[in-house]
Parts: structure tokens; C-alpha cells; sequence
């Protein structure tokens, strides 16, 4: 299954205040704000509930795993589907939430921190989005204000079920991948409600919020709430997508066989200093507000030559060492990840019933 297929300021520094001592707030630029200080989490999205089928569970050996590699973060991207429904968004299925109950319970055993994001919320997906009854971007107000409520609703649920779970465990990332935008005056309206409403049931949470325009530009709009702010590594697609039929013919940068570096059609040349351009540098100036920034998602999909691979890799890994920043892999298993991947051109390792791309998980494990 490919990726996208599965595919106030008063509250945020109580939070800070609140927070567990693995886990601390700085002063920031703005001395209305204490920004949280978190460690430099590395992990991988799993993907079981992503898609919203009913009766998934995540499993166990992944975070066995995970942990016995050395990685500390399971990014859950969830949808709300997978216990409820677009025919009635305010009716919550407590039993199937047992499948997240357990992955949290996991992540204690394992010490894996667990950030739980909606990658479908009432009223938005960043695919298949036309499926929701009400739109929470670009609507008439009272499409948009009935899907903020169904939202608030379904994070004030999961703030009350888990605010027995301290937030060196668990965090929230309120919604997958906004949508490309020409203001963020909306997505800052719809983070503050959700941020509002989960503090209001769980003051202490540490709350994640994806970058503007698909998860790739900084809000500035949120830097006084005491939040991470999560970006992404997926750039420049000619390179992550090669051949995906899900993204957009004008996203693609050249449809040329990969290299790295690798020039676009414009003549654009594409390499570490453009990566830093890119990904690193645009996001200073929400960095020098004390802000904390996570990579949420990134990686390659299974067609791109491994050599490509492992350079862009590269290139990437060190430049969020570098700036000191976390990341969570897009996948753990299947196309985009070092399980199971099915690239033509690996000599896998077999490992407990998996294919192990071992150079690229040791590319991972140096950085």
C-alpha cells in the first residue's frame, strides 16, 4: 500500500509549566511564551490505522524493533474512520480504540515516545479530502464551522482518554499535512481551537502542529502557543516520488531516472545546499523564536535507484543533525521504508521473517 494511500497563549504556558521533567520549556524571543524543549526524537510513522479500516492493530515486533535498533518515536498517523464515521462524526467507538491503547502501552514497555496525529480529521485529509460531508478549508463558514466542531470534539475525546499519560510518552499532532494555502489565517483558526480544547481537558500535553502547505512552510501564526511545529523531507519529488501515480504531474520536479545530485527540467541544480534552502533555512526564523521543529514524515519510495537513495539520504540525515532535529521515517514497512520494501536493485538481509535493507538502516542509525 503506497503512502497515500493509507493515506490560548495563557494555556500554552501552563502547559509548559505542567510538563514532566524529561521534558522542558525555554524562554523564547516573545517573554509571554516558554517554548518546550524536546529531545531529539528518531523513529517511524506506523502506518496501520492510517487508512481506517476497522479491526487493524499495530504490532508489537515494531516496537521491539524499533527499540533494539536504538530508536526512541512512533508517529501514529491515524483516521478518525477507524472509530467513527463521516455519516455521524460526533458517535465515538470506544472499543476501537483499544488497537492505540495497546500501541501506547507498547511504547512505554519499549521506551518509544508515541505521537498520535489525525492524518484524517472531520473535515480534512490530505488525500481523498472531497470524502467528507463538510469541508474545514476553502468552504462556505458553516461547512467549515460544523467540521472544526466534529474536530474539537474527536481531540477533546483522546485528550480526556489518555490525560493519565504523561507527555514524555505521548503526544498529539493535530492534523496530517494542512493544505497549500495563500494565507495561514484559517489553519491558525483551527489550531488554536484544537489546541484550546485539548488543553482545556489535558493542560500538560505537548502538541504538535504540521507545518502550512502540506507540512513544508513554518506558521509563524503559531509560535506563541507553546507547540512543536513538524516539517518534512520529501523534497525535491523527482527524487522521494519517482514514478508515483498519487502525486501531481506539476509537483515533479523532472521525470528523469533519479540521481543525486540531480538537476530539475529548469535547470535547478538539486543537492545538499539546495536541501538546506530549502528544508532548513526557511525555518529559522520560526527556530529563533524558540520553537522546536521535528521532521514528521520523509523518505523515498521503492522506485528510485538505492544509490539515489542512500545520497539524498544522506544529505538529508546530516543536515537535521546538524540543526539538531529529530525525524520519524515514512515507513517502518513497505515501499518507503528498510523492511520490506521491495526495491529491485537491494540485496535484502533476512531478518526475523522481513527483507532488511541494512545499508539503509545503518545510514539511519549513524545520524
Amino acid at each position: 500500500m503506497t503512502r497515500r494511500d493509507f493515506i490560548v497563549s495563557s494555556a500554552a504556558a501552563t502547559a509548559g509549566l505542567m510538563l514532566p521533567s524529561s521534558l522542558s520549556f525555554a524562554a523564547s524571543t516573545n517573554a509571554a511564551v516558554r517554548q518546550p524543549k524536546i529531545p531529539r526524537w528518531r523513529g517511524f510513522n506506523l502506518t496501520e490505522l492510517t487508512g481506517g479500516r476497522r479491526g487493524q492493530a499495530f504490532r508489537e515486533s515494531d516496537f521491539a524493533m524499533m527499540a533494539e535498533w536504538g530508536f526512541d518515536f512512533a508517529r501514529l498517523p491515524l483516521s478518525y474512520w477507524a472509530w467513527s464515521s463521516a455519516q455521524d462524526w460526533m458517535k465515538i467507538d470506544e472499543d476501537a480504540l483499544h488497537p492505540i491503547d495497546q500501541a501506547i502501552e507498547w511504547g512505554r514497555q519499549y521506551g518509544i515516545h508515541i505521537n498520535l496525529n489525525f492524518h484524517r480529521i472531520p473535515g480534512y485529509c490530505v488525500n481523498g479530502r472531497e470524502l467528507e460531508p463538510y469541508q474545514m478549508f476553502d468552504s462556505p463558514r458553516d461547512s467549515m464551522e460544523r467540521a472544526l466542531e466534529a474536530a474539537v470534539h474527536h481531540w477533546s475525546y483522546f485528550a480526556r482518554r489518555y490525560k493519565d499519560q504523561p507527555a514524555s510518552r505521548v503526544s498529539f499532532d493535530l492534523f496530517n499535512e494542512p493544505p497549500f494555502m495563500q494565507t495561514h489565517d484559517r489553519y491558525v483558526e483551527v489550531a488554536r481551537a484544537l489546541i484550546a480544547a485539548i488543553r482545556a481537558e489535558n493542560p500538560d500535553r505537548l502538541i504538535v502542529a504540521d507545518g502550512a502547505d502540506i507540512g513544508q512552510t513554518p506558521v509563524l501564526g503559531l509560535a506563541d502557543q507553546g507547540i512543536v511545529q513538524s516539517t518534512r523531507g520529501y523534497l525535491p519529488k523527482m527524487v522521494s516520488h519517482y514514478t508515483a501515480t498519487w502525486v501531481p504531474e506539476n509537483e515533479f520536479e523532472s521525470k528523469a531516472v533519479p540521481t543525486w545530485p540531480m538537476r530539475a527540467d529548469n535547470g535547478e541544480l538539486w543537492d545538499r545546499a539546495k536541501l538546506k534552502s530549502e528544508l532548513i533555512d526557511k525555518w529559522q526564523p520560526l527556530v529563533a523564536q524558540g520553537v522546536p521543529v521535528h521532521v514528521g514524515e520523509w523518505g523515498c519510495y521503492t522506485k528510485t535507484p538505492h544509490e539515489a537513495v542512500l545520497g539524498w539520504m544522506a544529505d538529508l540525515l546530516s543536515l537535521w543533525k546538524e540543526a539538531g532535529w529529530g525525524w520519524s521515517m515514512w515507513n517502518l514497512r513497505g515501499g518507503f521504508g528498510v523492511l520490506d520494501s521491495g526495491r529491485a536493485d537491494v540485496a535484502y538481509e533476512n531478518f526475523r521473517g522481513h527483507q532488511l535493507d541494512r545499508k539503509m538502516l545503518q545510514l539511519l542509525l549513524d545520524n
